[in-house]
């Protein structure tokens, strides 16, 4: 079947006459005339145009005849799940629990070892700081009664991070 003739069957599916077709379709009614007929054959935005105005009418079919001209309906069917809600635990029964009360979650043997390699870290830290520390003399001391108010305060990390507090 040809494409004129797949446009002639649309027009009787919906049952509708070649000057309905071009008016839904949007195209003068010669046009129509000249494709059914066979003189002309439709554009490509022509058959753009019968696809957007019938939209259940399949592309495969429109286009190369292969397979159903109209798509066919999917019925969806809805599945009740049942949601199962699981009880909260009240206060008591977490308390009970073994494990409340316990922040540490690093077992006693690698907190030992670990608390003397920081303790090493950390000193060398402190005299990284008091290498890098200037004295408060060379900063310009603020008067208590000046007129200046802070604005927002810059920390700038090691790590190349920094925070804003802002007033």
């Amino acid at each position: 079947m040809e494409i004129n003739e797949r446009i002639s069957v649309i027009m009787e599916h919906y049952n509708i006459s070649p000057s309905e077709f071009a008016e839904k379709v949007d195209v003068q009614r010669s046009s129509i005339s000249h494709i059914t007929s066979g003189r002309n054959k439709p554009s490509l935005e022509f058959i753009t145009k019968v696809k957007n105005s019938f939209p259940d009418i399949e592309w495969d079919w429109l286009i190369n005849n292969n397979g159903p001209m109209i798509k066919p309906k999917v019925e969806i069917i809805e599945e009740k799940v049942e949601v199962k809600k699981l009880p909260l635990p009240d206060l008591f029964s977490i308390i009970e629990d073994e494990s409340f009360g316990r922040n540490n979650l690093i077992p006693e043997k690698e907190q030992k070892t670990n608390a003397s390699e920081t303790n090493k870290m950390s000193s060398d830290k402190e005299e990284k700081k008091i290498i890098n520390s200037q004295p408060l003399e060379n900063f310009p001391m603020v008067h208590e009664n000046s007129s200046k108010k802070v604005k927002r305060v810059i920390l700038f990390f090691e790590d190349g991070t920094f925070e804003a507090f802002e007033n």
